[in-house]
């Protein structure tokens, strides 16, 4: 989008604190907020048509990079999902204001999760209408990498405190530390039942490498006092970025 105005908010005290790059448009209620996956920003494609829609439409729209992504400040060595999860909340109190519809993609699906469940037990202005997640990563750093690591790369996060994990998005590929798959643990969902209080819409690609459908189904049925549709993309993949992906998502957003 041309018209790209950043802010910063600041979040944590020092030494943990860290400037938050926000893009907020003004707009109707319900507003959306846009929560991304782990190592993207929110330039992406799903978040540039998202906001897109949301100016066409006259909604407000939130969206944020997490600390060390984007345009925002700190190391993404540092980043604990408790972390983003902070700052996720800091920016929805500050920038949200009425019924929000929550679009996470990915990790930001596991966020999403997380930041209703704390919205239950912390005021904030603003409230959720729904979410719209994008094959969602819950508990990716328990479920989806620490159990499935052989042991030498198990080993290898365990004495050197980090592994470069290959990834076809990035030629440098990601580091997975040991703070991050252990302080990961203190957010697990799928040990028990989660509860919204809101309308949730799951778009997950059968042909997804990174989060496997099955894993959507397994959140589907924790989702069990919700009301939940799982929509499979035959042919899609992690990122669901293709134009009919886009519509889909649109689609699912204009429901909430």
């Amino acid at each position: 989008m041309s018209d790209r105005v950043i802010e910063f908010l600041d979040v944590g005290t020092p030494p943990d604190g860290r400037a938050i790059a926000v893009q907020a448009s003004s707009g109707g209620a319900p507003g959306v907020v846009w929560l991304g996956g782990f190592k993207s920003d929110m330039m992406g494609t799903k978040a540039e048509a998202l906001a897109a829609w949301a100016k066409k439409a006259g909604r407000a729209c939130v969206r944020f990079d997490y600390s060390g992504h984007g345009e925002s400040k700190g190391l993404f060595t540092d980043g604990t999902i408790g972390r983003w999860l902070e700052e996720s909340f800091a920016v929805f109190e500050r920038f949200c204001r009425g019924p929000q519809v929550l679009v996470g993609s990915s990790m930001g699906g596991w966020l999403a999760l997380l930041l209703a469940r704390e919205l239950k037990h912390r005021p904030a202005p603003a409230h959720l209408a729904g979410m719209v997640l994008i094959a969602p990563a819950v508990d990716f750093t328990e479920a989806l990498m620490w159990k499935n690591f052989p042991p030498a790369v198990k080993h290898e996060v365990e004495a050197k405190g980090v592994w470069i994990r290959p990834s076809q998005y990035d030629p440098e590929g990601y580091p997975i530390t040991k703070r991050l798959i252990e302080e990961g643990r203190s957010h697990l969902l799928l040990g028990g039942m989660i509860e919204t209080g809101c309308p949730v819409r799951i778009l997950q690609g059968a042909l997804d490498p990174d989060v496997p459908w099955t894993h959507a189904v397994e959140l589907v049925s924790r989702l069990a006092q919700d009301d939940v549709v799982l929509t499979l993309v035959k042919d899609g993949d992690h990122r669901l970025s293709r134009p009919e992906d886009i519509e889909r998502l649109i689609y699912a957003v204009q429901e909430l």
